[in-house]
Parts: C-alpha cells; sequence; structure tokens
C-alpha cells in the first residue's frame, strides 16, 4: 500500500516540525528504519544549521541589531545549549534558595506594626472576603490575628525594617530586591511547590533548572549542569515532602535533570572506583558500554539514548572534579569567619551556601538549596528561630562571598517558598505561641545580584499583610523576570510536546516585571 502523501513533501516532526512520526507512518517497516536513520542525521545536521546560521548573523550585524554589547555578552550559551539567547544576559547562573513550607512573610520580611494592637481580634470579614481556606483553618469559629511574636529594627542605610530573627540577613536590605506581593494559584503544599519550581501545578513538567541547562548548556564538562542540594532538617518541624519531581527534566531529555548530591558520605553513589579497579579499567570499561549504546543510537535513533552516553561520560570526569569541589580545605580562615563553623559540617544549610558558591566557581548554571521545616501550623514560635538560625547566617555569607569574589554581579540569588502564612491563627492562640496557615495571596521572596535592582522593594500589601494593595507578582510573571535576567524570552523559550509549545511559563499570559531589573 502506497502513503498517500509522498515522503518529500512530509515535515519531520523534529520539537517544531508539523509532520508525522516515523511510526506514523504507512510505509514498509524496511523504509521507516531507513527513514530513522535518515531523521536522525537530518536533526542534528538541522540543528547545526541553525545555530551556526544565528551565530553567523550574530556575527554580521552585531550591534545594529544586539546594541553595545560585547561579543562575549552576546553569545553567552554553553556546550549542548539548544538556543542562543535572545537578550544580552544579565545573569550566566543562578542559585535558588528555596524554604520549603513556606516561611511566614509577617515575622521576617513584611513589617505590620499596627497588628500589635489587634491581639485576639477577629480579622474583618472584608478583608477575607470569600478568599478559599484550606481544610485546616476552613471550619475555625473564629480567626483571631496573631501579630509576629519578634520585633523588627531598621536595617541598612534605607531603615528597611527586618525581623530581629534575620541579623545576618537584615545587612542585605541596600543588595537585594524584596519582592512582598508574590501571589500563586495554589493554597496546598504540593501543587504549590511544584509550581514555584516547574511553572505548572500538575507533576511531569521540566524544573526551572532543566530548562536553562536545556536551553542554555553547561559551563563546565567535569561538573554537572543543574546540581540540587537538600539541607539537613532540624528537629521537631513540620517536614513538607520534597522529590525529584522538583527537579526533573519532565518531557526534555533526563540529561537536564538535576543531579541530587547526598549530605552525608560521597555526594554521589559509585563515585569511587571498586578496590582493585584502576583508572585505566574503568576507562576502557565505559567506553565499551558507551561503543554499545553507540549502536544502540545508530540502531534505534532514540535520544535517551544518547543522553545515557553522555551521562557515563560525565559521570567518568566527576570521580575527578567531586572530590576537589568538596574538598574545602584550601577554603581561607576568612571563609570560616563569613559562614561560621557551622559551613563545616556536611549537609547543614551553611554547608551548602558554600558547595554552591564554589559551582558558581566552577561554571555550574543552576544550584538549588533546598531547606525543609517551614510549615508552621502549630509552634510558629519555637520552630521559627531554629530555622532562621539555621538559614539566615548562610544565606547573608553566601551573597556577600559571590559579591567579595566578584561574582555576584553576574549570578542570580533567589530565596523565597511555595506561598505566605495567614495572618490569623490556626489553632490555639496565646501571647507566647501561634501556628499559621497556608496563605497564597501574598508573600515575600528576594533576589540578589544577576542584574536585579539593589534596595529595591517591590509591591505592598495591606495592613493584615493578606491582601496585595499595589503591585502583585504571580509566580509566572518571576519565572518570566527570571528566563529575562539570564538572557531568554519566556515567549520564545520552547519545546514541542503533545503537540503544543510548551514553555516555563505556561499558556496563561505572562510578563516580565521591568521594575526589578536594575
Amino acid at each position: 500500500m502506497k502513503s498517500e502523501t509522498p515522503l518529500s513533501q512530509s515535515a519531520c516532526c523534529d520539537h517544531g516540525g508539523t509532520g508525522p512520526t516515523v511510526y506514523d507512518l504507512p510505509v514498509p517497516l524496511s523504509l521507516r528504519e531507513e527513514w530513522k536513520t535518515l531523521a536522525t542525521r537530518r536533526h542534528f545536521l538541522g540543528r547545526m544549521g541553525k545555530t551556526l546560521g544565528w551565530a553567523g548573523l550574530a556575527t554580521l550585524l552585531g550591534d545594529s541589531v544586539f546594541g553595545s554589547t560585547s561579543a562575549a555578552e552576546r553569545v553567552t550559551a554553553g556546550v549542548g545549549a539548544h538556543r542562543l539567547p535572545d537578550f544580552a544576559p544579565k545573569a550566566k547562573r543562578a542559585i535558588y534558595l528555596f524554604m520549603s513550607g513556606a516561611p511566614s512573610q509577617m515575622d521576617l520580611w513584611d513589617y505590620k506594626p499596627t497588628l500589635a494592637n489587634q491581639f485576639d481580634k477577629d480579622l474583618p470579614d472584608s478583608v477575607r472576603g470569600n478568599q478559599a481556606l484550606t481544610g485546616m483553618t476552613a471550619g475555625q469559629a473564629r480567626f483571631p490575628i496573631a501579630p509576629s511574636h519578634w520585633a523588627f529594627a531598621p536595617q541598612g542605610n534605607s531603615g528597611r525594617y527586618v525581623s530581629e530573627l534575620l541579623p545576618w540577613t537584615g545587612k542585605l536590605v541596600d543588595d537585594i530586591t524584596l519582592i512582598h506581593t508574590m501571589q500563586t494559584d495554589a493554597i496546598n503544599h504540593e501543587p504549590a511547590i511544584l509550581l514555584m519550581n516547574t511553572g505548572n501545578m500538575n507533576p511531569g513538567k521540566p524544573s526551572l533548572g532543566s530548562w536553562l541547562a536545556y536551553g542554555l548548556g553547561s559551563m563546565n564538562e567535569n561538573l554537572p549542569t543543574f546540581v540540587v542540594l537538600n539541607s539537613t532538617t532540624m528537629p521537631g518541624t513540620d517536614l513538607q515532602p520534597i522529590s525529584p519531581k522538583l527537579w526533573s527534566s519532565g518531557f526534555l531529555s533526563s540529561e537536564y535533570a538535576g543531579v541530587a548530591f547526598r549530605s552525608k558520605g560521597a555526594p554521589v553513589l559509585y563515585l569511587e572506583d571498586p578496590s582493585g579497579m584502576s583508572r585505566d579499567v574503568r576507562r576502557e570499561l565505559i567506553d565499551a558500554v558507551n561503543s554499545i549504546n553507540q549502536m544502540t543510537l545508530e540502531e534505534v535513533g532514540d535520544p535517551e539514548t544518547n543522553a545515557r552516553i553522555n551521562q557515563y561520560e560525565l559521570a567518568f570526569r566527576m570521580q575527578t572534579s567531586l572530590p576537589e569541589l568538596t574538598d574545602f580545605r584550601d577554603e581561607p580562615a576568612s571563609t570560616w569567619t563569613l559562614y561560621g563553623d557551622e559551613a563545616k559540617q556536611a549537609g547543614t544549610f551553611a554547608y551548602n551556601c558554600l558547595l554552591a558558591r564554589r559551582m558558581a566557581e566552577r561554571g555550574v548554571r543552576f544550584t538549588q538549596v533546598y531547606q525543609r521545616g517551614w510549615d508552621v501550623h502549630s509552634n510558629a514560635v519555637g520552630n521559627t528561630p531554629k530555622l532562621c538560625t539555621a538559614t539566615d547566617r548562610g544565606s547573608y555569607a553566601l551573597v556577600t562571598d559571590l559579591k567579595r569574589r566578584g561574582l555576584l554581579e553576574d549570578t542570580l540569588v533567589i530565596w523565597g517558598g511555595e506561598f505566605g502564612r495567614t495572618v490569623y491563627s490556626q489553632g490555639g492562640l496565646s501571647k507566647d505561641n501561634y501556628g499559621r496557615d497556608h496563605h497564597p495571596r501574598c508573600f515575600t521572596v528576594w533576589m540578589a545580584g544577576g542584574g536585579t535592582k539593589q534596595g529595591y522593594v517591590h509591591g505592598q500589601t495591606d495592613d493584615f499583610c493578606y491582601n496585595v494593595v499595589k503591585d502583585p507578582v504571580h509566580v509566572r510573571d518571576f519565572n518570566a523576570t527570571v528566563l529575562r535576567l539570564l538572557g531568554m524570552n519566556h515567549e520564545r523559550f520552547t519545546f514541542k510536546f503533545q503537540g503544543l509549545e510548551q514553555k516555563l511559563t505556561g499558556v496563561v499570559p505572562a510578563k516580565v516585571i521591568p521594575e526589578l531589573i536594575a
């Protein structure tokens, strides 16, 4: 049976093409096999042609199109990049300090002095309106206001008020961009943390780090492009689960997924060669496995086979690079003065911040540091200080260290969680303790370096820290802005999957927030 459409007129489906795949064509098996081989070669040559073409165009047109930036600033895509930046990037790399469980904005950053006189008064119905509540507080007879247990004091030249729980990070108010009006669509942890990390409330989408690894490529062939560091949990805190869904590559190749380092022992499993195996033998073993994989690739044309070859090669190089990365003996005494002795304990948040700085020096594109425990439904007065003590100095040290070393200018640092907390107490309320439920309407995130505006505060919340008064920032807008700082247009940065041009910012309109950019 002949195909109704001649093969010469069928567009090849290559993440943006509109034609059928080889498996959809009504042609004999032998022709399908030939098609797979030719299509694989065509994909490679097509991608190379586009990349070289754009690079040549950038060279020819120069400043007339790209402005007065230098060539080095214009073309910063790394090894394996799938596209050139759309803009001159302000940041080359990013470090995301993720406070899993959601910090309380009115206890840390969003100062509300008038609440002190409203202790145990009911939150006005006009403030709460018809906003959805979680099942944990929807049945409460009252919604009593719980002012912050801690004092606030002015910090920096700007005199910005910051909680006494953040004596170290508070010193950064003149260096960071504070966003008080972050908003999310989710009211529960799982969809909210997925939305913050992947731009979508459903699992299976690539994370922010995976998008950047895919688009911008690697700046270091000896370390992963995207690294995940999970910090030691604080005893007694409520721990929301985190999982590889948050650093998954989704429908992108698995080589773009985050590589999670372990907090104890070797950073990754099987880092050391087995007893009796020399490096030469290990090299021969990997070469043999890769030759088999290469034959499979040529036969089947599955991109995941190529990803496996690359991962074997990276793993071999990491056997040398990782021990050097995690050996802190070359750090001067000033490092420990800055980060504190806790940074010497593997797995602590301070240790991971120092490790993140070392990875930034070595060209790791995206590093995500998780600290669990911020889910303060009860005992907020007991647990919040623990979490601040664990993260405050490390956050300050990381930003300060990057600045001292000249890395902050092109390194974007982000701090934040998946949503905020309610001003009213969940459960019982006393002068000495309270709990806070989830609140998606307004929460605080801060950014430093990487082209962000120093000493800037964006947005305003009402007197109850419950609603946005001015300049809301949705998670989609935030992600669009992060991509913009790294040189990417969120509308054009797509990958075709299941018939849709997939984006980090999704199908709902999103916008860059220009006020956040210096």
